[in-house]
């Protein structure tokens, strides 16, 4: 019979360390969704969801909550990678679902079909960046 080491449990600072490469990239990748969704996809100035001081709270505390989120898994799921493949993607998907009730009801100055694309591809920016994060410095366990 073999016996394998206890799995080490994911410590707040790497979970700190990843929040922190999620917000930064976060940030970085919305800022260019931005400016491309103003200049190619043709949002209004108006269109304030754009701007940094709307999405950049907002994508920190996505990048924090989501390490947190996956902190937890990590820690706690007996198996955390196959709970991250299908959880990852649903909670991504329902993060999409504001940005489509704007769409649908245009209560924002300057709503467009491209202004809220982008916010969407503003979620998928900031997943791009934190998950990898995540996993290097929390890796799931099977």
């Amino acid at each position: 019979m073999t016996t394998s080491a206890p799995a080490t449990k994911a410590a707040w600072s790497s979970t700190l360390a990843a929040a922190g490469i999620g917000a930064v990239g976060g940030l970085l990748v919305n800022a260019a969704i931005a400016w491309a969704g103003q200049a190619l996809l043709g949002a209004p100035d108006e269109f304030r969801q754009l701007t940094l001081p709307v999405y950049g709270p907002l994508t920190i505390i996505g990048a924090l909550a989501g390490a947190i989120g996956w902190r937890l898994i990590v820690n706690r799921s007996r198996n955390a990678a196959r709970l991250l493949t299908w959880l990852v993607p649903a909670v991504v998907a329902l993060s999409l679902i504001p940005d489509l009730m704007l769409l649908s009801s245009k209560s924002q100055p300057g709503t467009t079909v491209g202004g809220v694309v982008a916010l969407m591809l503003m979620h998928l920016g900031v997943a791009a960046v934190a998950v990898p994060a995540y996993r290097r410095f929390m890796p799931p366990r099977s």
